[in-house]
């Protein structure tokens, strides 16, 4: 069983106007397919978060060949639910998703990545199953392989490699109003309640928070 991480990148020519939208809008740095209900009948809801202007995003998805619907949370952080409801035979490309998603023996995994003009994934299965879906790509799609490896198990979640102590640290920080903003807590406050030094109190924390920041960044290939 291999797992791959892919960039996918569309020639203009071919690139349909929904994905133009998600990978390389001026009003919006980063769209990611969190979760989805991908069925082999007409449709298909697809749940993305927003990292830009949700009110554009909405806009012109709604106009655009192939989308049925799109519902809006609210955003929190500069960052918006969107719930798009389409009819993905109509674009080959989210066809080809379509496709890899249902395939046996291969996993599309959450969530997928837009930005920069490009697509990235990752994706676990079996080398001849992997193989036909590479082959199976569209024309004007350039499938990348950034990476192939074996799945590391707990260690794609950072929480799970941080010691005891360091993540007692970083819930004791959180609860304390530490990472809020404006802080509301010190070392010095997330000491007292860990019954130690300041120093210590701060080592635990950069080494947690180095941990998850470098887990996350890898996700893609982002040089952290």
């Amino acid at each position: 069983m291999k797992h791959l991480r892919v960039t996918v990148h569309v020639d203009d020519d071919h690139a349909p106007e929904f994905f133009e939208l998600l990978a390389s809008s001026s009003s919006i740095a980063e769209t990611r397919l969190v979760d989805w209900s991908m069925t082999a009948g007409e449709r298909s809801t697809l749940l993305y978060t927003v990292d830009g202007d949700p009110a554009t995003f909405a806009e012109r998805a709604a106009d655009t060949a192939g989308i049925e619907s799109v519902e809006l949370s609210g955003t929190t952080r500069g960052r918006t639910y969107a719930l798009v409801v389409m009819r993905p035979r109509e674009t080959p490309l989210f066809a080809a998703i379509n496709r890899a998603s249902a395939e046996a023996g291969l996993i599309v995994r959450k969530p997928i990545v837009y930005r920069d003009g490009t697509m990235s994934a990752r994706v676990v299965g079996e080398a001849a199953v992997l193989q036909r879906a590479l082959d199976a790509a569209p024309d004007g799609v350039d499938v990348r392989i950034d990476e192939i490896g074996q799945l590391r198990g707990h260690a794609d979640d950072p929480v799970v490699s941080l010691s005891d102590r360091q993540r007692e640290a970083v819930a004791v920080a959180l609860e304390l109003g530490y990472y809020n903003q404006p802080r509301e807590a010190t070392h010095e406050d997330v000491a007292v309640e860990l019954d130690c030094a300041a120093p210590t109190a701060s080592d635990h924390l950069q080494k947690a928070e180095a941990r998850i920041v470098r887990a996350v960044m890898d996700e893609f290939g982002v040089d952290a």
